[in-house]
């Protein structure tokens, strides 16, 4: 049981700060603009269940794939800061929320957005190249010890990627009730905000990845 709790709460306390589901929740509702409630709850179901897949197939074959292809992990950061630092530049430089005359008829149907529930939805805005990182290390955590340690471990792991595929669900599928109180000018300022931010972390992370590739690189030509 505590081998069970230890690893739930690393993994949920791992996942938090990469996923942060209050943040991805603005860029979320940035990108899909005005839409109904029902829109909203349909679009938050499908990204959380595409995260949960998503990072079960991480904790299963991430290593595995990366390994296939030839990939290192600096890579993947890399090049999934830069597309994440893409999209953040996208939102930054988005119109204005469309006047009252487009926004009296908002799409009540999520068939136009259901193509990017994994992309850009799902990765990199939900789950990008950080999330990789932390389940390549849990899942080698937690294949450590004993056949039971390992299932109990593995057990902890899922459990806490399934509280936070949870939380996802729930801050996206009421992603407008975070500005609905508010004005629509400083729903603006804070989704520009939020946006600089993702650019941010995005050139964070790809520079983090470059940073390891330039040392490893210095150290190869020594």
């Amino acid at each position: 049981m505590r081998t069970f709790l230890n690893f739930f709460a690393l993994a949920f306390g791992a996942l938090l700060p990469v996923i942060n589901p209050i943040g991805s929740s603005l860029v979320f509702l940035g990108m899909v603009g005005e839409a109904p409630k029902g829109v909203y709850r349909t679009l938050a179901r499908k990204i959380a269940i595409s995260t949960a897949l998503f990072l079960l197939a991480m904790d299963v074959a991430g290593a595995m794939v990366l390994k296939l292809f030839g990939i290192s992990l600096p890579v993947v950061q890399f090049a999934g800061g830069i597309v994440l630092a893409s999209i953040g530049w996208g939102l930054l430089n988005k119109g204005e929320t469309p006047e009252k005359e487009d926004a009296t008829s908002p799409p009540s149907d999520p068939s136009p957005l259901s193509g990017k529930i994994f992309y850009p939805f799902t990765f990199p805005v939900t789950a990008g190249p950080g999330v990789l990182v932390v389940m390549l290390t849990l899942s080698a955590h937690a294949s450590k010890g004993g056949i039971l340690q390992i299932v109990v471990a593995q057990l902890g792991v899922l459990a806490g990627m399934a509280l936070m595929c949870i939380a996802v669900f729930i801050f996206y599928a009421y992603a407008p009730l975070i500005t609905g109180k508010i004005s629509a000018s400083t729903a603006q300022g804070i989704l520009r905000v939020i946006a600089f931010i993702l650019f941010c972390i995005g050139v964070q992370i790809a520079w983090n990845g470059f940073s390891a590739l330039e040392k490893s690189a210095g150290m190869l030509s020594r």
